[in-house]
């Protein structure tokens, strides 16, 4: 069996006396889908805000392929191939698809990208930039202003983002929150697709969604890991259930 690609040992976050996230331990395998579900307030963004780097934890320790992470900052970590999506970055409305993409290949590279030179100058992150917003069919959009896609289409750009940094393992914190139908299922259609070639951690409220996509379900409640396992055994736990499923599926 490979090493885990992303490790979390005894991860603690507390603000005064309450701890948001406590003790969670948790191993992801490269090429897996990896949902992280619970109910509000069970401290599921806290904990992405501790993977990526914008929240320092009290304790406790991450590694990514191998390397202690634990006190690197968020831009460190995209360096090194960690990368989240909806908030990796701010999308800049008034800049185009492609300028919001290629700056994103920008910082990878270190290349001199100038927003209003000639595009010819600067063809290879324009390349990258496009080949991005093709994985998240959205290439055919690459000159309109940011500002102007839709709800749903600013999800894909996000994740395009995210791609252009070189990631291999995608933060994703409720991608499909505020989507429309349609818009859901070509964001459900893109992770599948997306799990051929990286490493997916997902926090999502669409049970629909977390079953159909997930290799493997944590389930986070006031802090705590109660169960982690194959998204089956994991919708049949009893503890599950009653802490949480039995209420989200009733719903």
């Amino acid at each position: 069996m490979s090493a885990p690609l992303l490790e979390l040992r005894n991860l603690r976050k507390s603000f005064g006396a309450l701890a948001v996230t406590d003790d969670v331990s948790l191993d992801v395998a490269p090429g897996e889908l990896h949902a992280i579900i619970g109910p509000n307030g069970a401290g599921k963004t806290t904990l992405i805000h501790q993977l990526s780097g914008s929240l320092r934890s009290n304790s406790g320790t991450v590694r990514f392929a191998g390397e202690d992470i634990t006190r690197l900052s968020m831009v460190e970590r995209v360096r090194r191939g960690l990368a989240r999506s909806f908030q990796i970055t701010s999308i800049l409305d008034g800049f185009s698809v492609l300028e919001n993409t290629a700056m994103a290949v920008q910082a990878r590279t270190g290349s001199s990208f100038r927003f209003f030179a000639p595009a010819a100058r600067e063809r290879r992150l324009n390349d990258e930039a496009m080949a991005a917003l093709a994985r998240v069919r959205l290439d055919d959009r690459a000159d309109r202003r940011a500002g102007s896609l839709s709800h749903g289409e600013k999800r894909q750009l996000e994740i395009a983002i995210a791609l252009a940094t070189g990631a291999r393992l995608l933060l994703l914190d409720e991608p499909l929150a505020g989507t429309g139908h349609e818009e859901s299922a070509i964001l459900v259609d893109l992770m599948r697709e997306l799990k051929a070639t990286h490493t997916l951690v997902l926090i999502e409220h669409d049970m629909e969604a977390v079953f159909a996509l997930a290799d493997r379900v944590s389930v986070l409640v006031y802090g705590r890991l109660i169960a982690t396992g194959a998204a089956e055994e994991v919708r049949a736990d009893a503890e599950v259930r009653n802490a949480y499923l039995g209420e989200e599926e009733a719903t």
